[in-house]
């Protein structure tokens, strides 16, 4: 009798820091067993847990934009430089196997975040990779940075998640794949805010990512030309839009035209990020007619918004994720600048929300280690 078990790796590769190398993840997901009538000698050491190899190790994951425009639940991206940050240690006094939240600091917002691992982001998602790396003996303490506002629609929840994972991860010589890491934040995403991959799986694996299925969980990574610029224009209203109201807002069945209209809009964008085509990226993700246009009248000026963007030369225009947040495309990072001014005067011009804009590149490499002590 044949037995397929997912998400045991084989090949053990690095993780490099400026200041750090450290192994972090393994490349291949599966391995393949047979059980045999013949008896076998078991190896008591193979059972033995991973132990830890550092006294502390931080562990950092991006900000991701979902949807992308038509690209519901199947396609996000991760962009450079904000995001999460998770520190874990060993600690005798938590329980084996187990999670301790010692602290949660970063912005506004943070005071509603519950230090209960079982009813927090980053908590879920360390036990969870813990569960898979078979830790039993260790007891795990944790703080967590947070470097994204709650309910911006940059993925704060799967920033959380993706860096807890890593971290634990490290922790322990880093064992888990891309695809068990990303298994582990859905389940912290399925708790807080639905099964989706959109954020988690780029905040995990870095740069473009399609998830094809769920029914299993099945990730392509879309490589989007080095040599080819793309900048994000991310501006973010003082608005909460919670991930869960706003999929409430979407309707349960859709007319056959939105659809084909949809998934012909998925398919070019798809081709233009394989492409390096960034004004196709932004067209495509300009032209959903089933999510953003009942999403788009629940955050205040985000109409105005989109005209303002591509008024100013943006490529396109769309709801980040669930919202507020509107992210624009461009080519050009001095362009970006100015079209993220144009954004932020039309939040408060038409929705009388005060904005900020920021314009961030296409983030490559996702959650990894970027500290430890010894």
């Amino acid at each position: 009798m044949a037995c397929n078990v997912s998400n045991l790796p084989a090949s053990l590769d690095t993780c490099h820091h400026p200041h750090l190398s450290l192994p972090l993840l393994r490349r291949s997901s599966t391995v393949r067993c047979c059980s045999s009538s013949s008896p076998k000698t078991l190896n008591l050491k193979s059972l033995e847990d991973p132990s830890p190899l550092f006294r502390s190790l931080t562990a950092f994951a991006p900000a991701t934009v979902a949807n992308l425009g038509p690209g519901f639940d199947v396609l996000g991206c991760a962009v450079d430089g904000i995001g999460d940050h998770v520190t874990v240690s060993p600690d005798p006094s938590v329980p084996r196997g187990t999670v301790r939240i010692d602290s949660i600091t970063g912005g506004s917002g943070v005071s509603r975040l519950s230090r209960n691992p079982n009813f927090n982001c980053a908590g879920i998602a360390a036990v969870e990779t813990m569960r898979r790396l078979g830790i039993r003996s260790v007891g795990l303490s944790l703080s967590l940075e947070k470097g994204l506002p709650l309910g911006s629609g940059l993925g704060s929840s799967a920033a959380s998640a993706a860096a807890a994972a890593a971290a634990v991860n490290g922790m322990f010589g880093g064992a888990l794949s891309h695809h068990a890491l990303v298994l582990a934040g859905l389940e912290s995403e399925a708790r807080v805010s639905g099964r989706h991959a959109d954020n988690i799986a780029p905040a995990i694996m870095g740069g473009f990512v399609l998830i094809r299925g769920y029914q299993p969980l099945d990730l392509h990574r879309l490589e989007f030309p080095d040599h080819k610029e793309l900048f994000f224009v991310l501006a973010s209203p003082e608005f909460e839009a919670p991930t869960k109201k706003m999929r409430e807002a979407l309707p349960r069945e859709v007319a056959m035209v939105e659809v084909v209209h949809n998934s012909a809009q998925v398919a070019a964008l798809v081709a233009a990020v394989l492409g390096g085509d960034a004004r196709g990226v932004g067209s495509a993700m300009s032209a959903d007619v089933i999510v953003e246009p009942r999403r788009a009248p629940l955050i205040p000026g985000m109409a105005a918004v989109k005209v303002a963007a591509v008024k100013a030369g943006a490529f396109g225009c769309t709801i980040s994720g669930a919202g507020p947040t509107a992210v624009a495309v461009t080519d050009d990072e001095e362009m970006g600048r100015e079209i993220g001014d144009r954004m932020v005067e039309a939040f408060w011009r038409d929705g009388k929300l005060k904005a900020a804009a920021t314009v961030r590149r296409l983030d490559r490499v996702g959650a990894r280690v970027v500290g430890s002590e010894d």
